[in-house]
């Protein structure tokens, strides 16, 4: 399809007039969105916690052998569509206009609750470190704000310069974690065991709270596509990136998960996670490592948040940088910075998002009864899962697009890549999707259902439903417009 660029200016036809991002970039980008030592720390203690389920450690095997299957046909598609838009242009491309508008408003939707909802965490953390190690009290709000301005800062400067921050952080990040492993099997107090990776550990009631926790620790692993515009090859970068990317996260965290039942015993970790959360990891290190290491490893907890938000953060700029140079929303968020070549627009507007939600949650738990815990339970809580639940039932969605866009040409794809793995990933990530929706009480800490419980999957569906009405009415009243949808980077 050949069209004229729509955006002038500042704006550019692709993100940047120079491909710097390799393999191991885009990879830890992915990574460093999975933010290894919060899920360890964060996601898999409260798992455990909260389903009384020890068969963790198996549940990211087979949650990383569903995403492979996704992987699959989402690899092969993005060597025919390269566009920061990703699941906008695919969906888009495979399945209707429509549609593609419909999941752009809902990826960007997602996007930006999984990354400013890690902020509430963030603070939470800083606030406390500071608290507790150099006796200053300061309100968690505070050093969200400072860390909003830098990675915006982060944003609108050379993507590559993010990815080595990435890395190093990353890097250390795995570090730490694979002390912890070594230590958690050092010390056993009830032997090395694998009763954790058996399937009678897994199936059992509350598989599914558990599958629902789980998916939510591989959330950015899908991104590499957005990266696609920018890589050096992204023929081969984008699926050698999630291939490698999902294979690293799965058996990363399972091996981890398992290690933490052995450092606890298989018997005590539950107890354990209850009565500990977050901070098991680092009383754990304090106690067999030294009081030193354990506060390193929270220092690392600190710049493994911080990691998440400048992936989902770039990912966030992107997609309004790919909609706004289609004109589906307004063309002034697809400027680039000049020299960089950064989505500089998205970036602000992304950075916006964060500052206002950030404000008005200070505002809504000033006085509140949860106590220093508010943002955590509040902001952090709602905002990621309804996010993660977003990005599932995006990836469900694109299952179906990869097999509509083979169907028009098969491009020498085998049927394995243009049918059965796509098909198997759709039914798969169907089943996860609702079981996130049957278990989204508990994945919000609630005993019962409340208000919260319906309001936040609308606050990310609901965009969809606008977004396909929204293209519809471009096709009636815009048809070159239309046309170009999720084309952008094509010419």
């Amino acid at each position: 399809m050949s069209v004229d660029n729509p955006v002038k200016g500042r704006t550019a036809g692709s993100v940047t007039t120079k491909r710097r991002l390799g393999v191991p970039a885009v990879t830890f980008m992915i990574i460093a969105a999975s933010a290894p030592l919060t899920v360890l720390a964060g996601g898999v203690t409260t798992t455990f916690a909260v389903t009384g389920v020890t068969g963790v450690p198996l549940s990211f095997l087979i949650l990383g052998g569903i995403l492979a299957l996704f992987a699959v046909g989402y690899a092969a598609m993005s060597r025919y569509v390269t566009n920061a838009g990703a699941f906008y242009a695919y969906i888009a491309q495979g399945i209707s206009r429509p549609a593609g508008v419909g999941a752009s408003l809902v990826a960007l939707m997602a996007y930006n609750l999984m990354q400013v909802g890690i902020y509430g965490l963030f603070g939470f953390t800083v606030s406390s470190l500071l608290s507790a190690r150099l006796g200053v009290s300061v309100p968690w709000w505070i050093p969200v704000l400072v860390c909003i301005a830098i990675v915006g800062w982060l944003g609108v400067n050379r993507v590559d310069l993010s990815a080595k921050v990435l890395g190093i952080l990353v890097a250390l990040e795995f570090l730490v974690v694979i002390v912890y492993d070594i230590m958690s099997l050092a010390v056993a107090p009830e032997g090395v065991s694998a009763a954790t990776f058996t399937p009678e550990s897994l199936f059992v009631p509350g598989i599914g709270a558990v599958l629902s926790f789980g998916i939510a620790a591989f959330m950015g692993f899908e991104s590499a596509a957005i990266y696609g515009e920018e890589s050096k090859d992204p023929k081969r970068t984008v699926a050698r990136a999630t291939f490698a990317a999902v294979a690293i996260i799965a058996l990363f965290y399972a091996v981890s998960a398992w290690a933490m039942t052995v450092g606890a015993g298989p018997s005590a970790v539950i107890e354990t996670a209850t009565a500990n959360g977050p901070d098991m990891i680092f009383s754990f290190l304090g106690a067999n490592g030294g009081v030193l290491l354990s506060d390193i490893a929270q220092v690392l907890f600190v710049t493994s948040l911080f990691a998440a938000l400048v992936s989902f953060h770039n990912a966030v700029a992107r997609y309004f940088f790919s909609l706004g140079r289609e004109q589906v929303i307004p063309t002034a968020l697809a400027a680039v910075r000049p020299g960089s070549g950064a989505p500089f627009a998205g970036s602000l507007a992304q950075t916006l998002i964060a500052v206002v939600v950030t404000v008005a949650f200070a505002i809504a738990g000033s006085g509140s009864e949860l106590g220093e815990l508010y943002p955590v339970l509040t902001m952090f809580t709602w905002l990621t899962n309804s996010g993660a639940m977003g990005l599932v039932l995006l990836m469900t969605v694109v299952s179906l697009a990869v097999i509509g866009f083979f169907r028009k040409e098969s491009h020498g794809a085998s049927l394995w890549v243009r049918v059965v793995a796509p098909t198997l990933g759709f039914i798969l990530l169907a089943v996860v999707f609702v079981l996130i929706l049957a278990n989204f009480n508990v994945l919000l800490g609630q005993t019962e259902s409340t208000a919260a419980t319906f309001v936040l999957p609308l606050v990310v569906l609901l965009p969809g439903v606008v977004g396909i009405i929204w293209g519809l009415r471009l096709r009636r009243s815009r048809p070159a417009l239309y046309a170009r949808i999720g084309h952008g980077s094509e010419s």
